[in-house]
């Protein structure tokens, strides 16, 4: 096998540029285009592919790319039948373990609040999540037979600017995770 020259690729020249590169193949520069390299000129302009993906400058993926996960705040309401509360704490410590991003959580006898983190593609997906949390960890957390009675689910800049004006939740209590009312 023999070795090559950095920068060569196979069947091309080391002058070969990149066309998303300024001065690549779709510059209007006389050494390079169809005639040179013996390929047919690209069907449109990098001009007009640069149109469909405009850079907004702020980060946000332009319409039309499909949507990366993201992170949602949600609160979780339950509520049912009294339990005792030594093994409810114990039900709802045994989720946080199993939740990579479970934040807090405050119960009381007959109702609990979990407030967590949750990745998800795009709202609907991140409250279904959320809607089954309960349900999928009943057997393994040992929780409650309790029914959903509330959801919240908010994206990261929403949750973030609620923070900041003093509508965020509830401040820790020294230890955080689970706690009572």
């Amino acid at each position: 096998m023999g070795r090559r020259r950095d920068g060569a690729l196979p069947g091309a020249t080391a002058e070969r540029r990149l066309s998303s590169i300024t001065g690549g193949r779709g510059s209007a520069e006389p050494a390079e285009g169809p005639a040179a390299t013996g390929r047919p000129a690209p069907a449109e302009p990098l001009e007009t592919v640069r149109e469909l993906r405009p850079d907004t400058g702020d980060g946000a993926a332009p319409a039309g790319t499909p949507d990366q996960a993201r992170l949602w705040h949600v609160v979780l309401s339950v509520a049912g039948e009294p339990i005792g509360l030594s093994e409810l704490r114990a039900g709802l410590e045994r989720l946080a373990y199993d939740h990579s991003f479970f934040l807090t959580a405050r119960y009381a006898a007959d109702h609990a609040e979990i407030r967590y983190w949750e990745q998800a593609r795009d709202l609907h997906d991140a409250a279904a999540i959320a809607l089954r949390l309960w349900g999928e960890h009943k057997a393994t957390a040992n929780l409650p037979p309790w029914e959903i009675v509330g959801l919240e689910v908010v994206d990261r800049p929403t949750y973030h600017k609620r923070v900041a004006e003093g509508f965020g939740e509830p401040p820790q209590r020294p230890g955080g995770g689970v706690q009572p009312y």
